[in-house]
């Protein structure tokens, strides 16, 4: 009896310690990430393509970890190929940055596509962030909503 018993709790301490591990973050949790954060598809009132309209059109991006973090070369990709690359830009730690489809000067907390039509079909749309090096790093997938953006 003392030999089972020693077995199960063997076998229970076991299962105890597979479970904690599994419940643990991996490291990259841990220390954040940058990921996309909201997109709004669908800027106020109509879309005929004014500048202000284009502008409410953007891909928000949220950097968790605990320093700067260099975007040069990153991109954001929408489902048809539409494609935004960062030039020389750095995100800081907890911070969020917006990178809207119209024109407008680039600050540390917007980034300007510079297109003049939307990027983001309001039907539904898939958005693609990729480091310098073609990483995928996150998607962020939507299809019709009773809302105008979604949080990834």
């Amino acid at each position: 009896m003392n030999r089972s018993r020693s077995r199960v709790l063997a076998a229970a301490t076991t299962i105890a310690a597979c479970a904690g591990a599994l419940l643990l973050p991996t490291q990259a949790q841990a220390a954040g990430s940058v990921h996309l954060y909201k997109i709004y598809y669908d800027s106020p009132g109509a879309d005929r393509g004014g500048n202000t309209s284009l502008n409410a059109e953007y891909v928000e991006i949220r950097n968790t970890t605990g320093k700067a973090v260099s975007l040069k070369g990153w991109t954001i990709k929408d489902r048809t190929g539409y494609t935004y690359t960062f030039g020389t830009y750095s995100l800081g730690a907890s911070k969020t940055v917006k990178v809207r489809t119209g024109q407008g000067s680039d600050t540390a907390a917007n980034r300007y596509w510079n297109r003049k039509w939307y990027v983001w079909n309001n039907t539904g749309d898939t958005a693609t962030l990729r480091k310098a090096t073609g990483t995928k790093v996150d998607t962020c997938d939507y299809g019709k909503r009773s809302s105008p953006y979604i949080m990834c």
